[in-house]
Parts: C-alpha cells; sequence; structure tokens
C-alpha cells in the first residue's frame, strides 16, 4: 500500500468513526474530496458556508456567520479525541491545523509494545480493540513466516516507487473474450490506475474508477502543480507496466482521448518512449510524453477520431515497453462522426455553456499563463450574450488537442472588456495591440479590439487551412504588444469531408 492509499483508508475509517452524516464528518468527507482532487484552492470558508452547511450563495457573510470556524475548531477537537482514545495505535494521523482547512496526514512513531496480559474472564470484547491473549509461539511463527511469504509475494507484483527499468517486450497481449450480447457501452471516461470514487469535472463529465483493464499496477504521482489542464484530478495516479485495456464497444465510429504526463521531474528529463497499439496496429511508436507535452509538468492529450470495435466486439488498446516502461493517466472513449473529428468549442469560462443552437462550449482547458476575468459582462453582436462574456488576457497560450490527420479552420472570438469611454481602463483606439500566432502562421498582427468594433461587442476572426504539429496540437500564441493580449473563445473545426 502506497502512502497515498494508506491516507484514503485513514480518512475513510476517521468518517466512519466521526458519522459521514454528522457535521464534523460531512466537512472532513467534503475537505478529505477536494485533498485528494487536488483541489486545495477551492478550501475556502465562503465554498465550505455554502456547499457543506448549506449557507446561501447570495447573502453569506462570513464576518457575521461563524459556522465554518465553528465546525472546524468542532472538527478538530473531534480528531484529536478519537486518537487520544483509539487503541489501535494508527501509523497515521489526521489533523486539521488551526488557520487553514486543508488536512493534515501525519507519521505516527511506533509505540512500544505492551505487556501481554491475561484477559480477565467476563470482559466485554471492545470493537475495534486488538486481543491480548498469547499466543503460542509456534502459531506466531508460523502466522510470521506466512505474512513474510505474502509480502515478498505482493513487492514482487506490484510496480516500485518509479517506472519499472526499460526492457524488450515480453509479455503477451491479452486473448479477447467476446463480450455478451447487450453488456456494449457506448461512452468510458476513466482515471487510470485510481480505485476511487466518481469525480465530476468542471464541462460536466463523469470520471469513474479503472476499469476494463489488463494487466499493468498502480503507482501514485507525487502532489504538484499539473500545467495546461483544468482537470488535475486526472494526472494523480498512472496506471504503468505493460498493460492493456479490452472495452466491450458498440458497432459506430468513436473519438478516443488518452491522458498523459510525464513522471519525470522539471530539469531532470532523460529520453523515454513506449509504444501503444489499438486493435493490434501501432497508434503510437517510441512516444515519449516529456516531449509531447512539451514539459515534464504539463498535461498531454492524444487525440484519435474514427476508432471502431473489433470484430470480437473489443475495443483492444496495449502499451509496451520501448525506451521507457509505458503509463497512462486516463482514457477517454466518445461516440464521434466517421471522417471527422466533432468541433471543439471553448470558452474563457469556469464552466460549460450550451448556446442558442444546442451547441456545448467547454469549459476553458488547454491553457498555459494568462489570467480570466473574475465575472461575466453582457455583450453584444451574438445571440449568446453570455457566451462570450469574459475573457483570457494577458501573455498566454494554448495547446490544443486534435487528430493529426487533417487540417482545420481556428475560430476566434473577441470582446472589449476594460478600455474604452466610460470603461474602467479609459481610453480607445491603441489601448489594447496584440498579435495572435498558430502553429507557425501569423493570424493577427497589431491587433486592436476596440478600433474594429469599441467596446462589449463581439469580433469573430476564422483562419482556415491550419495544419496540426507534429505531436496533434493547435498552438496558439497570445502576444501583447500595448498592454496584454485578449480572447472570449475558441473554435477548432475538422475540414475533412
Amino acid at each position: 500500500m502506497n502512502s497515498r492509499d494508506a491516507e484514503r483508508q485513514e480518512l475513510e475509517l476517521a468518517i466512519e468513526r466521526l458519522g459521514s452524516s454528522t457535521r464534523p464528518g460531512r466537512l472532513l468527507v467534503y475537505l478529505g474530496a477536494k485533498y485528494f482532487g487536488e483541489q486545495l484552492d477551492q478550501l475556502t470558508e465562503f465554498n465550505i458556508a455554502t456547499e457543506v452547511f448549506g449557507r446561501s450563495a447570495k447573502t453569506f457573510d462570513s464576518t457575521s456567520d461563524a459556522v465554518v470556524r465553528v465546525e472546524a475548531h468542532r472538527l478538530r477537537k473531534k480528531l484529536k479525541e478519537m486518537y487520544e482514545k483509539d487503541l489501535r495505535a494508527p501509523a497515521l494521523r489526521i489533523s486539521l491545523p488551526a488557520g487553514t482547512y486543508v488536512p493534515t496526514f501525519t507519521m505516527v512513531a511506533e509505540p512500544a509494545a505492551l505487556p501481554v496480559e491475561e484477559e480477565p474472564v467476563g470482559t466485554p470484547e471492545i470493537p475495534g480493540r486488538l486481543a491480548r491473549r498469547p499466543w503460542p509461539l509456534a502459531i506466531l511463527g508460523l502466522v510470521v513466516l506466512v505474512v513474510l511469504v505474502v509480502v515478498a509475494i505482493s513487492l514482487q507484483r506490484r510496480p516500485r516507487n518509479g517506472p519499472p527499468a526499460a526492457a524488450a517486450s515480453a509479455i503477451a497481449q491479452p486473448a479477447a473474450v467476446t463480450p455478451p450480447p447487450g453488456n456494449q457501452i457506448t461512452e468510458l471516461h476513466v482515471m487510470s490506475g485510481q480505485d476511487r470514487s466518481e469525480v465530476i469535472d468542471n464541462s460536466g463529465v463523469r470520471w469513474t474508477a479503472d476499469r476494463y483493464f489488463v494487466g499493468g499496477g498502480q503507482w501514485s504521482r507525487d502532489s504538484g502543480f499539473v500545467r495546461g489542464t483544468s482537470r488535475p484530478f486526472l494526472f494523480s495516479n498512472w496506471r504503468t507496466g505493460e498493460f492493456g485495456y479490452s472495452v466491450p464497444l458498440a458497432t459506430g465510429a468513436y473519438e478516443m482521448r488518452l491522458y498523459f504526463i510525464t513522471a519525470e521531474r522539471p530539469g531532470a528529463e532523460k529520453l523515454g518512449g513506449f509504444n501503444v497499439f489499438l486493435n493490434d496496429q501501432p497508434l503510437l511508436l517510441a512516444f515519449d510524453v516529456a516531449m509531447s507535452a512539451n514539459g515534464a509538468d504539463i498535461a498531454d492529450e492524444q487525440v484519435f477520431r474514427d476508432v471502431k470495435p473489433g470484430k470480437d466486439g473489443l475495443l483492444r488498446l496495449w502499451f509496451s515497453n520501448h525506451v521507457g516502461s509505458p503509463m497512462l493517466n486516463g482514457l477517454e472513449i466518445t461516440p464521434g462522426v466517421s471522417g471527422k473529428l466533432k468541433p471543439i468549442r471553448l470558452i474563457t469560462q469556469s464552466t460549460s455553456f450550451v448556446d442558442q443552437d444546442g451547441q456545448r462550449w467547454r469549459a476553458d482547458d488547454y491553457y498555459q499563463n494568462g489570467f480570466t476575468s473574475t465575472e461575466r459582462r453582457k455583450v453584444r453582436g451574438t445571440p449568446d450574450p453570455e457566451l462570450f462574456g469574459a475573457e483570457r488576457f494577458g501573455h498566454f497560450s494554448y495547446a490544443i488537442p486534435v487528430d493529426r490527420r487533417g487540417r482545420y479552420t481556428v475560430v476566434l472570438h473577441f470582446a472589449e472588456f476594460y478600455y474604452g469611454p466610460g470603461m474602467p481602463g479609459g481610453g480607445g483606439v491603441g489601448s489594447r495591440v496584440f498579435h495572435v500566432f498558430g502553429n507557425g502562421q501569423t493570424l493577427l498582427r497589431n491587433f486592436d479590439v476596440f478600433k474594429e468594433v469599441g467596446s462589449l461587442n463581439v469580433v469573430t476572426k476564422t483562419f482556415p487551412n491550419i495544419e496540426p504539429s507534429a505531436q496533434g496540437k493547435i498552438n496558439l500564441v497570445f502576444e501583447p504588444v500595448i498592454n496584454n493580449a485578449t480572447v472570449s473563445g475558441i473554435e477548432i473545426i475538422d475540414e475533412s469531408r
């Protein structure tokens, strides 16, 4: 069991002892979910008050309502009392340090062994208490021997604290088994190497624990910031080793997305690569995650259209060694369109949006650097005034993953929220000027939104025939000339017919 699994186990036990329906228990459930979801920035007094204790998001005022501080103090006290009375002598203890809502897991030194006593006859047994009756030495020795053998076997089977050394592929792909009729699925979103509960991302997609895998092992990633994604929870674990997936898919064409992050530390990258096969055909050869992502702490996503199950009704993936050991953080399969990648639509907001045409715009993703506006403004020039009512601004970029085949039309939507008469920044023409580059092409030079349409009006620019990079990305760079660059929405449309 790795440290992360031990922490989860201790959290579940603490919640059970506190009672998941009690106020301290509900608070610990919430804090634990954010901790393991790597969403510590969401552990604010406002979020806890509104999401745990039912306070109104419109009227809650922390200066007059101390519910969160009171309940956090009560939880600290309950945890302390629980461990003082705990007869298990746990190796881990959970605490909530004063001044923070982030739970802390602390290793506890093993206590000295207590003298063995005879249990008085008739003494009621305490739930959770270890029996203290002495064991015969022969039985005790046999138990110790069995435990050592089990531990030795498990250590041979489990992945090490890091990817296994590269080796030639010696593991045969598992034989496919035809799924029973009616068991085929049409959509899959799994967190590879994770057995945690479901997570719903900011675009409303439900991610489940790992399933349909064959071989490999789980490996936890040390906590740390992941750039280039709005879904950091996907990258807290890997499935690693040589492994595969056998997914029972209904007949049809699908889009498949594979999610990766390298195990290397920034500045300590080394050459690595592994192979991925789809239905016995090569999909990625000598694939190097850090090279594709352009960094060791950057999320990478590989996209494939026209993915179909084999004649046996299974979509079969196999990950094998090349220079390095394979690893995968997430697998996503969704219904597609034959011969074409479905449009990718992003808005610079924290939640998804369905426009008047029924088109879903995903929450902001695939960006690096820049800032997002804290409020939405109604803009003119669009049938959906709230769709482009926010912005990402500064000096920033996007690396939007697409299928490598074909070419794409890039559509950019802009609005001026800050400059112009009556606006917070004042000024007018020339107050904001910037360039936009896309995969080696200059898309916009010295672009001035206000000069084009004034303030709070949407202007759209379209750029056809953009070829993806070798890594399967549409790379967009927004470079300031005067003040900050800005964008409010991005569309990537496959030109394939």
